[in-house]
């Protein structure tokens, strides 16, 4: 008979948490070991790590450290645990979740279920409407100064299952290897990148921003996804004390805002004159900023709009132009949409939300992609740009369902004759 464990987790718990791994894929951690080579032993595996957290004996290794590049040209860190920790991070996921997610604030919509960026972009848009100026707040180097003391406190304040406080304060404490093999002692944040870390942010975020503004600006209304946070205020001078009071307030929590990117914005609109030096913001992918509308009579206005932003812009035709199309001439226009619509559609699935016709920009550079293979593909075409646009335009009229951008945005290359 199996000797009783001194922690009540059930195996079940371990195989539920596997296939949302699984599902969520991911590279492999310090050991390099991947999802599927994980399953090539999958049941021993499984066991071993149930009876380690069941045990009390699991320890995690350290978290890989890689770096991926921002927007703004720098590199934002995020720390890859191996497979066998981000399953234990389920683990304790789906049991702390579920005791904290009734709690947390309306206007919280990061990584919540039920709750999604587009939530927080059309909140946003609708009080733009409504206030007149917007804090625009930015946390500087949230995920790595979360402080691990009021991160624990947090977490007893919900729970006093001995397995999950103890699992939590190992992962929180446990080093990060860098690329050279160096390891890397924390005493605070906590790796952006692994399971558990954004369900932590939110219930830190939930204690050091959400319910002291429901304190003490109960009638400013916000949205915050994660670290990004944007307040609507009806004045100016109101903006300017809310952002003096936040400041103080992250620096009680061991927080600072980013004295750059953190901004007053005025949503500017069409009855509303006067020169200020910040009209726009971007959140979650989006620029809001002064844009041309039309009314139910179809006449024309200017009203405070979110669109896909530039930087969004910019990568997503950065990243198209990476697939080098024009040197599969192998392939055939079905072939390519086959491979490129899956992509397509999910940037169309989330920037199209809003102002659909900002999307032009990356439809035009697409569809000159697709000019450029067909010019590679088709001796007829060679040389002659003009002709070969001519020529996608007639496919593009015969078939408007090949491309995702053809269907979805209705925006197709000119036919000629």
């Amino acid at each position: 008979m199996e000797k009783a464990k001194p922690f009540q987790i059930s195996k079940k718990q371990v195989w539920d948490a596997f296939k949302k791994v699984r599902a969520n894929r991911g590279s492999g951690g310090v050991d390099g070991q991947s999802i599927s080579e994980f399953e090539k032993d999958l049941s021993n595996n499984l066991y071993k790590l149930w009876n380690r957290l069941a045990s009390g004996s699991y320890f995690p290794v350290p978290v890989r450290r890689v770096e991926i590049p921002k927007g703004d040209g720098r590199m934002r860190p995020l720390g890859i645990p191996t497979v066998a920790d981000r399953i234990a991070q389920m683990v304790v996921k789906q049991a702390l979740e579920p005791l904290v997610e009734p709690h947390f604030h309306d206007d919280s919509y990061g990584y919540r279920p039920g709750k999604s960026a587009h939530d927080a972009v059309g909140a946003a848009r609708r009080r733009c409407w409504r206030y007149g100026w917007v804090l625009d707040l930015d946390i500087k180097g949230f995920f790595d100064n979360i402080d691990h003391e009021l991160m624990m406190k947090a977490v007893r304040h919900h729970t006093d299952c001995r397995w999950i406080v103890l699992y939590v304060q190992r992962w929180l404490q446990c080093p990060v290897q860098h690329p050279d093999g160096s390891i890397e002692s924390r005493d605070k944040g906590t790796p952006q990148g692994g399971v558990i870390s954004p369900l932590l942010a939110n219930l830190y975020l939930h204690y050091a921003f959400d319910l002291w503004m429901r304190k003490n600006f109960p009638t400013i209304p916000f949205e915050r996804y994660a670290d990004d946070v944007v307040c609507h205020c009806m004045s100016e001078s109101k903006a300017k004390r809310l952002l003096s009071a936040v400041e103080r307030r992250l620096k009680e929590c061991r927080l600072e805002l980013h004295p750059e990117k953190t901004k007053i914005v005025f949503c500017k609109e069409q009855n509303k004159r006067g020169d200020y030096p910040h009209c726009s913001f971007d959140f979650l992918g989006f620029t809001f900023r002064p844009r041309l509308a039309k009314n139910k009579y179809g006449k024309f206005f200017v009203c405070f709009l979110p669109a896909i932003s530039n930087k969004a812009a910019k990568s997503i035709c950065d990243k198209m132009r990476t697939w080098r199309i024009h040197n599969r001439s192998d392939k055939s226009l079905e072939d390519l949409s086959r491979m490129l619509n899956p992509q397509i559609r999910g940037w169309i699935n989330y920037y199209a939300k809003f102002y659909k016709s900002s999307m032009f920009t990356i439809s035009n550079v697409l569809n000159r992609i697709i000019v450029r293979w067909a010019m590679r593909k088709f001796k007829q075409l060679r040389g002659c740009q003009r002709r070969a646009t001519h020529w996608l335009g007639r496919v593009a009229r015969r078939n408007p369902e090949l491309f995702a951008h053809w269907q979805i945005l209705r925006m197709r290359p000119a036919a000629g004759q």
